[in-house]
């Protein structure tokens, strides 16, 4: 086939009328055909795509099946799963029984995993990509901070184990009219940690596809950390700025976050970059008091619960959705008022809305019971209430069996709830009549998409 490119991870080239090409290749180094859109190419028992190579030094040639896709089309669904973060294999069964099998059956044509697939145990790629190639669609990994090989220092080799599972840790395809682009933005120190930072490899790579990509198409850039992180971000912010359509998505903060990237951050594009900072299936690391079939709450810091995201392409185009685990796709927000509330304290009683994908440029309004008006509600930065009473209470009962192994009892213990912007506030109209009401909240997102929930309270004397 001819124009397809194929790239080592720096220099990217495209096929000649023969389906032939040429690239340098040191020891060792990772050769990946780039998937044009219309074509697919093959996946492996765990659903894992097998586009890439492995230069063992001495070969010469390397060919990369790739066929036609005859169910491709612009208008697309993609899952994307934020941080499984699985310790052991019992935490990997709450990623299979948790999300993965409500998956079974979507409608999606290929779902990523955003980094910390399991939590600094790499032997464990096998059983959770096996596991989520049970949902039957392509599935892509990003490699993240706890996917690394731990007896390695610095930088070379962290990923080695993710690279012998996965292939490489950067590396982009195309469906549709968008191109998405993995890179491990984790580099390794070599006295220890890391930081978030993209390589001159990985900035010469985008540049280099770029190139080669039409100016219609939308650049979707995966990673684990996400971009605003990294240290040297406004190199590859300066090769975006150059495009209209560009999204970045990445896990890693264990909240979910809409941030529209301006100058603050060194954006220098006409319109803002929207980051998307998803939230993970792990919720808060597998954390709190577990559930009736013994899956931790795992609500993150932010009061979301775990999930993942559902996101639909539509040309150039995207619409993203958030989908919490074992829960309607329409749970989309929690609503904090008193169960009672005195006739001469209304005014003066907040109502607080926890809209969980909500953003800057989301609507949230209230209304009370059928006739009421609907009264525009304002952002605010909060802590979630039920969140912090999961927290004061799995302190009491962490305190209760401190001699028994906790994360076989109650899970484990919750980090103290993080403050979050997707809030909304305001307080109860005047003049309720004595009796039970009913408060309706309507919020619409960035997208056009919009949701209703409802809360019952009482009047009182």
């Amino acid at each position: 086939l001819q124009d397809v490119l194929v790239s080592n991870g720096r220099d990217v080239v495209k096929t000649d009328a023969s389906g032939k090409w040429s690239l340098s290749a040191n020891e060792d180094l990772l050769i990946f055909v780039i998937q044009p859109s219309g074509y697919r190419v093959p996946v492996n028992d765990s659903m894992i795509p097998q586009h890439y190579f492995v230069n063992n030094g001495s070969q010469k040639n390397a060919q990369f099946p790739i066929w036609k896709d005859e169910s491709s089309s612009n208008e697309f669904e993609a899952l994307f799963y934020g941080d499984t973060q699985a310790r052991g294999l019992r935490e990997v069964n709450f990623v299979m029984h948790d999300v993965v099998e409500e998956c079974i059956g979507t409608q999606a044509k290929f779902g990523v995993a955003l980094g910390d697939i399991v939590a600094d145990d790499p032997e464990l790629f096998d059983e959770i990509s096996a596991g989520i190639g049970q949902i039957g669609i392509p599935w892509y990994y990003v490699f993240g901070n706890h996917d690394h090989d731990a007896g390695v220092k610095g930088n070379d080799g962290a990923d080695a184990t993710f690279v012998r599972n996965f292939g490489p840790a950067t590396y982009a395809y195309e469906y549709g009219k968008v191109a998405f682009i993995s890179l491990n933005n984790v580099f390794y120190k070599e006295e220890g940690g890391y930081k978030a930072h993209f390589t001159d490899d990985q900035i010469q790579f985008v540049e280099q596809y770029l190139s080669f990509l039409p100016q219609d198409f939308l650049v979707v850039l995966m990673m684990h950390i996400p971009i605003v992180a990294c240290d040297n971000r406004e190199q590859m912010f300066r090769i975006l700025e150059k495009r209209q359509h560009t999204l970045s998505v990445a896990g890693h903060t264990h909240e979910l976050a809409n941030v529209f990237v301006d100058e603050k951050f060194g954006w220098q594009g006409e319109a803002p970059h929207h980051m998307f900072i998803n939230g993970t299936v792990s919720g808060s690391w597998w954390c709190g008091i577990q559930d009736e079939v013994g899956i931790p709450h795992a609500t993150m810091n932010d009061g979301a619960p775990n999930g993942y995201a559902i996101i639909k392409f539509s040309g150039n185009t995207y619409n993203i959705q958030y989908k919490a685990a074992r829960r309607t796709v329409d749970y989309q927000m929690n609503i904090y008022v008193p169960d009672d509330v005195s006739q001469d304290a209304l005014d003066t009683t907040a109502v607080l809305v926890n809209v969980f994908n909500g953003s800057e440029k989301s609507d949230v309004e209230m209304r009370v019971d059928h006739s009421g008006k609907w009264i525009a509600l304002g952002q605010t930065t909060a802590r979630d209430p039920a969140n912090m009473k999961l927290f004061d209470r799995g302190k009491y009962l962490n305190a209760e069996v401190e001699n028994k192994s906790l994360d076989n009892v109650f899970g484990w213990k919750m980090d103290f709830p993080s403050k979050s912007d997707h809030f909304w506030k305001g307080n109860l109209p005047e003049g309720l009549g004595i009796g039970t009401h009913r408060i309706t909240i309507r919020t619409t997102d960035m997208f056009g998409n919009t949701y209703q929930s409802h809360r019952i309270f009482r009047v009182g004397p």
